[in-house]
């Protein structure tokens, strides 16, 4: 894992002083401070003059503002991945419908960073067409009044329960307020429907077993790798299961 380019934008000396401490102790990945900015104007014309991987934006500084930054990050090829650092946390959700990889609230500690320098990296793998991830989109979860950016990449299942939906992956699962049918819509490549209730990632699917049920009928599930939860298949998606995986059922 090569170190990420760090672009440190915040109009206090002392608190890029202290930020690039924290990025010279940070690990996997390891990140180099290699430029700095002490207002929303530099910050653009550096990122035009030298590449960087990722950008720790202040949200309030002179002459133009972090939000406007990445507004207008949006519209440039190969621009930084963003993570906003801030003394304000209210500012969360417009962050995260810019694209950001994360939400940092001051002061800022190096665990926390480590975590945000992890996501943005999974973003930049995302981004490369030799990347492993079947898409650099990601889901917005809202949870206990933080806003949590899960990368597509990381989810294995959607299942809706009520009028929620579970986003499972390997390690956690989140509830989001949406809609199965809609992501369903959104990426009809990446997710395939196996119950009314539950959408799996295909590249997932690792066998699908028949089975008997406690009234002797024959019903189907299906596991995936990283996921200890059988998921029930209905009949009528048996035939696109078995195309899926590529082989004959257990």
């Amino acid at each position: 894992m090569t170190a990420l380019r760090v672009l440190v934008a915040d109009d206090e000396p002392l608190a890029r002083a202290r930020m690039r401490r924290l990025l010279a102790a940070c690990r996997n990945p390891e990140a180099l401070t290699l430029g700095e900015a002490a207002d929303g104007a530099e910050v653009l014309a550096q990122i035009g003059r030298a590449p960087f991987d990722v950008l720790l934006l202040d949200i309030a500084m002179p002459s133009v503002g972090g939000m406007s930054v990445a507004e207008r990050l949006q519209t440039r090829p190969n621009a930084p991945v963003v993570v906003f650092v801030t003394a304000h946390a209210e500012h969360a959700l417009r962050a995260f419908e810019l694209d950001a990889a994360d939400y940092l609230t001051k002061p800022v500690r190096r665990e926390r960073l480590q975590a945000a320098l992890e996501k943005a990296w999974r973003l930049i793998r995302a981004r490369s067409p030799k990347a492993d991830a079947g898409t650099g989109d990601s889901l917005l979860i809202t949870a206990s009044g933080l806003v949590k950016r899960v990368p597509l990449s990381e989810v294995l299942y959607l299942k809706a329960e009520l009028k929620y939906v579970t986003v499972g992956t390997a390690h956690e699962s989140y509830v989001l307020d949406g809609s199965l049918n809609q992501l369903e819509a959104d990426y009809p490549d990446y997710f395939l429907r196996v119950h009314r209730n539950t959408l799996v990632v295909k590249r997932a699917i690792r066998a699908l077993q028949r089975r008997i049920d406690n009234d002797g009928n024959e019903c189907w599930v299906v596991r995936l790798s990283g996921v200890d939860e059988a998921f029930s298949v209905s009949r009528r998606q048996v035939a696109a299961v078995r195309a899926t995986l590529g082989h004959s059922p257990e």
